[in-house]
């Protein structure tokens, strides 16, 4: 085929057809940003402790039959001991005050009856239902983890589907999935059920947020095609990710809450009528007259007259080098850009991750702590693309990292009555790793030659699975010390920032087409090769796509 931009010219940049299919595409993101971290409410903890059945023994017996014990430098009640019950009811029989008693010398038992939940922030969630708590507490970060898993399998199989079923389809297929599956999920019996179920939630998901970017930069105009792969994904995105708080709010029952975030999905179903099919497949299909007619119908929308034949046939190109993931690693030089940008892209996630998951366990309001981090994504975004325009990209990615990290592992320093203060410098962190996010797509697309870069973001974007899919772990670890996710993942992020340093610098630079043309690792310039503006990236088109 011609140039698609140059015969496609007469529908304009910004008619009707283009502007109904931006926002309707937005629209669809929303919902991503819904499903992103509804575990967070989901699956919290609520404060809990031993149940003790048994109407013989009075308040206070009950009361002082739990263990006091220091958590994080505080005096609680025990989470997950008692004292031996058959013990305190000898006591009260016996006519004892349990003031009387030294408690501290009396054997300690599990919880044999079950837990007491509190209900004062949350009326029921999947850790007070089916008791993920003490020695169960570890299914709670691994069902998080499932959603990321299901991440890493569904970006692999997405592509592949669109590409031979068309974007269109797999984009409602998933949409409709998605919704049907979190239904299903808010009925789960057992919390292998929900695990499985929410795997399929993050292999649809991402296929929704992948195939809707794909499609949006096929069908859009040069110019709304920029606006939406920057301002638009990403702040509809965030906008679905605060609204979330806020409805978790109104529904503090888990199932009510999944049912009710599936339903707003499946309301997206009628845009099948409004958002047509990418054109480009099409031609790649060889239907170029139902490609036509989508453009012609675009043509009337925008009040343009459509040529009758809008695309003409020329010769197919020459065939070219295939390359595969061993040419990644087949030199020195590329095995060891690849080996720093995978741990970039593992670092940056568990840190967004990880932050992202921790709302929840923040002191203070949970909705209002969740609501916070999702805000801090927006100047976050917005800043970033702005200093990409004009900055360098190895000092900027450093500077965010440390920023991230930096702030981090300050936390640890704030004393307990500062948690004000400590939740600003959380936010601060997350702010930075959000800058970092933007900026690791860009630049990374910027080191590797063309006849790499697919497979060269393919790989550190499944590096990046990973690191999603071991940050529910590393918060987890708060459970032994409250500091030391922050410790680790400050360590890290602040370890990778180091990293950095040794890979080279592509601002201002020609991009390299072959592998010979990459540069090394040692931050020379790039060979002053000749390439037209088309070949050149552009910041603001690469700099969310691929996102949680």
């Amino acid at each position: 085929m011609g140039d698609y931009e140059e015969e496609t010219a007469f529908l304009g940049q910004n008619g009707p057809f283009f502007i109904i299919v931006f926002l309707l595409l937005n629209a669809i993101y929303i919902s991503t940003g819904f499903h992103s971290f509804y575990i967070v409410f989901a699956g919290a903890s609520p404060s809990h402790s031993c149940q003790v059945l048994d109407g013989n023994l009075s308040e206070e017996w009950i009361k002082a039959s739990i263990p006091v014990e220091e958590m994080n430098g505080k005096l609680e009640q025990s989470k997950c001991w008692r004292y031996h019950l058959d013990t305190i009811k000898h006591f009260a029989t016996e006519g004892y005050n349990y003031g009387d008693i030294n408690l501290t010398e009396v054997s300690k038992e599990r919880c044999a009856d079950g837990w007491n939940y509190s209900t004062d922030i949350y009326h029921s969630t999947i850790v007070s239902e089916w008791d993920l708590v003490c020695e169960r507490e570890w299914q709670v970060p691994f069902a998080s983890s499932t959603l990321y898993m299901g991440y890493l399998v569904g970006s692999l199989v997405s592509g592949q589907l669109s590409d031979r079923f068309g974007r269109k389809k797999v984009l409602f297929l998933s949409l409709a999935s998605e919704s049907l599956v979190i239904f299903a999920q808010s009925f789960s019996q057992s919390w292998l059920v929900f695990c499985t179920l929410y795997f399929f939630v993050g292999a649809f998901q991402i296929s929704l947020y992948i195939t809707a970017f794909v499609l949006g930069t096929e069908v859009l105009s040069k110019s709304l095609r920029v606006l939406f792969t920057t301002l638009g994904a990403f702040l509809h995105y965030c906008i679905g990710y605060m609204l979330l708080p806020w409805i978790a709010f109104a529904i503090r029952d888990w199932r009510t809450l999944l049912r009710v975030l599936s339903g707003l999905t499946l309301a997206y179903i009628p845009l099948w009528w409004f958002i047509p099919e990418s054109p480009r497949w099409l031609i790649s299909q060889g239907r170029i007259a139902e490609a036509e007619a989508i453009l012609k119908d675009a043509a009337k929308k925008n009040k343009v007259t459509a040529p009758e034949i809008i695309f003409k046939v020329k010769a197919a190109p020459s065939h070219m080098k295939k390359y595969s993931m061993i040419d990644i690693v087949k030199t020195s030089n590329i095995c060891c850009t690849t080996f720093m940008c995978l741990l970039l892209w593992m670092a940056i996630n568990i840190g967004y991750f990880g932050l992202s998951l921790n709302t929840s366990n923040l002191l203070g309001n949970p909705f209002l702590n969740c609501f916070l981090s999702a805000v801090t994504e927006v100047p976050a975004y917005i800043i970033a693309t702005l200093l990409l325009k004009n900055c360098p990209r190895r000092p900027l990615l450093s500077a965010f990292l440390s920023i991230g990290g930096g702030f981090l592992l300050l936390i640890q320093l704030i004393p307990d009555s500062l948690h004000t203060l400590a939740l600003s410098l959380e936010m601060a962190g997350k702010f930075g790793f959000t800058m970092s996010f933007t900026v690791v797509y860009i630049y990374t697309a910027e080191i590797y030659p063309t006849v790499l870069r697919n497979l060269g973001i393919g790989m550190c974007s499944s590096a990046a699975r990973i690191g999603s899919i071991t940050a529910p772990y590393v918060i987890f670890l708060g459970t032994f010390s409250k500091y030391l996710p922050y410790i680790l993942m400050g360590s890290l992020t602040i370890g990778s920032s180091l990293a950095n340093i040794f890979l080279p610098e592509t601002f201002g630079k020609v991009l390299p087409e072959t592998v010979e043309q990459m540069q090394k690792c040692k931050g020379y310039g790039f060979p002053k090769i000749f390439l037209t503006s088309e070949n050149r990236v552009n910041p603001k088109t690469l700099s969310i796509h691929m996102q949680k």
